[in-house]
């Protein structure tokens, strides 16, 4: 038996049996537990799942709620959640979502961090971050292959494809930034971050996602140094801030071949420790005097961005990646910061274009061999991708589950729907034990308008527009999904993006595969219009490749409006 009501040490429950009224919300009740796993999640405790402080739910009375609200919601009913709290049950369809949730969206003269901090200390809303508020988180493989895809690409445009012999130096081991050792070293790299909170660290060795970690930037640097002449392929952390190891680099002349940063700047608060402060001081001093602890944590982070910049000059790959760092340092009078390009229109833009995207799934049996099952799968049916088939045979060999076994996979237009029906096909069957829960990370190619990630340097100048965002939403509502959400704010922080997701379970029915169908066709096909009415011709081509289930009335910019 589950207790639903414990808040410690929360495991979903796994396997084929009910909870609730259908398996729209059993999934959706599993995913919010799997979100505030221990083994999953960075601070269930706060219920904070990754990001800084993004949240699967706004109190656990409002968690409480949520559980019982799931278990006793109809097959024709819609539970609202307004940022974390469930405000309404209504009487829908049974083809309509189970779940609406809507995080930390603010009118936009007032979606600002001091307002939303405001808010949030008053009980009033809550950040979801992109799948902590969402409940489609699956722990640090969640990030770990588009950081995978963005490295391949960077390596294929700048080393011949590969970054064997070359250094990776970053910053941040939290739930996103744990991706970017071990996506390094998949490519053949030597990986090298640092982090200041030393149980971030133990939890990557634990996981594997880390090799060997340090207190001497000294040693580290060293090892680091002999593992790119002798050309391994490894991951090294080490206990400092991220100021510290580049002000090292840079006083001795050692330029990294490839440098980021993946802390959580984009939430300073809460995200970013200042260079002055241990953890526990900043925990602190976070608590008692938030506006001197901003102000050094916005000093530090100006810091940081100089130093990369430093670096970039000296002959390193520098890239922003996608924590808003650049902002913060230019707000602090670093007015060069946008000299760093951002990943996305550096590496990923093409990627977008053709309506590709982190794809992933869980399965709810709890079993990693149906993992592996539907690997197989995967590779049966995209085995002409090659990029593809060796991030299956990598994450089999590298990625050690966290919670309910679940997998990433990057999948375009045409890709995503048909795994999902044949896979939803293997549950009827009885090939699979029990239902798979199919979603994406909000990071998607027509879900988010974030003009210093996703939307940056579009072609058109449409880099601010949010309207893209909300119709994914909305279509992903009327095609089906079992649950859609919209938040503000997601990597870059409040202010900076609008962002949408969608989950739907394949339970084996003939419902589940009519809303895999639509909703994993037309959530990235969207993202294809999109680019294409931006002026992308990968994404015209892959348009026109799929009019018999998707047409773009009018593409580009209106240019027959009259101006006064």
């Amino acid at each position: 038996m589950v207790d639903f009501s414990k808040h410690e040490e929360i495991q979903a429950p796994s396997g084929p049996t009910l909870h609730c009224q259908g398996w729209g919300q059993e999934a959706a009740l599993r995913m919010l537990m799997n979100n505030l796993d221990a083994r999953v999640g960075e601070n269930p405790r706060e219920r904070i799942v990754y990001g800084g402080r993004g949240r699967a739910a706004r109190s656990w009375p409002a968690y409480d709620k949520i559980v019982d609200s799931l278990m006793s919601l109809e097959n024709d009913e819609t539970l609202l959640i307004q940022s974390g709290k469930p405000v309404g049950i209504f009487k829908t369809q049974s083809q309509a979502p189970r779940v609406l949730i809507a995080n930390a969206n603010l009118v936009g003269k007032w979606a600002t961090l001091e307002e939303f901090d405001r808010l949030e200390k008053k009980g009033l809303t809550m950040f979801g971050q992109m799948t902590a508020g969402s409940w489609i988180y699956i722990g640090s493989q969640g990030v770990i292959q588009g950081t995978f895809e963005t490295l391949a690409a960077l390596a294929a445009k700048h080393f011949d494809g590969t970054l064997r012999g070359k250094l990776y130096v970053s910053a941040g081991l939290g739930g996103m930034g744990a991706a970017q050792p071990l996506a390094a070293k998949m490519l053949d790299g030597v990986a090298l971050i640092a982090e200041i909170d030393d149980q971030r660290i133990q939890k990557r060795l634990d996981s594997g996602y880390l090799d060997v970690a340090y207190e001497s930037i000294e040693r580290a640097v060293n090892d680091a140094l002999a593992a790119k002449r002798e050309k391994q392929s490894i991951s090294l952390g080490v206990h400092c801030h991220a100021n510290e190891l580049l002000q090292y680099l840079i006083q001795r002349h050692i330029v990294p071949d490839v440098l980021s940063d993946q802390t959580a700047a984009h939430d300073p608060l809460i995200g970013y420790i200042p260079d002055e402060q241990n953890v526990d001081q900043a925990r602190v001093l976070r608590h008692q005097d938030p506006t001197t602890y901003l102000h050094m944590a916005r000093h530090s982070i100006a810091q940081h961005v100089r130093h990369m910049l430093v670096l970039q000059q000296q002959g390193a790959r520098t890239f922003d990646y996608g924590n808003n760092i650049r902002r913060e340092a230019f707000d602090q009078g670093v007015t060069d910061a946008f000299e760093i390009p951002g990943y996305v229109p550096a590496y990923i833009r093409d990627l977008f274009n053709a309506g590709k995207g982190p794809f992933r799934w869980a399965v709810l049996s709890g079993k990693p061999e149906e993992i592996f099952q539907l690997d197989a799968l995967a590779l049966e049916m995209f085995g002409d991708n090659p990029l593809l088939t060796r991030w299956f045979t990598l994450a089999q060999k590298y990625i050690h589950f966290q919670g309910l076994p679940a997998r990433i996979a990057y999948m375009g237009l045409g890709e995503r729907d048909r795994f999902a029906v044949k896979v939803n096909e293997w549950v009827a069957q009885g090939v699979l034990s029990a239902p798979v829960v199919f979603g994406r990370d909000h990071h998607d190619t027509g879900s988010v308008a974030s003009p210093y990630r996703e939307t940056e340097a579009m072609r058109d100048g449409s880099d601010a527009i949010a309207d893209w965002p909300i119709l994914n939403a909305l279509l992903n509502t009327a095609s089906g999904a079992h649950w859609v959400s919209f938040h503000h704010g997601g990597g870059t922080g409040i202010g900076y993006a609008l962002h949408a997701g969608a989950v739907v379970v394949a339970d084996g029915s003939e419902d589940s595969r009519g809303r895999l169908s639509r909703v994993f066709f037309n959530d990235p096909g969207i993202g294809v219009i999109r680019h294409a009415d931006a002026g992308y011709d990968v994404a015209v081509k892959t348009m026109a490749d799929h009019t018999d289930r998707m047409r773009a009335p009018f593409v580009g910019p209106d240019t027959n409006i009259p101006m006064e």
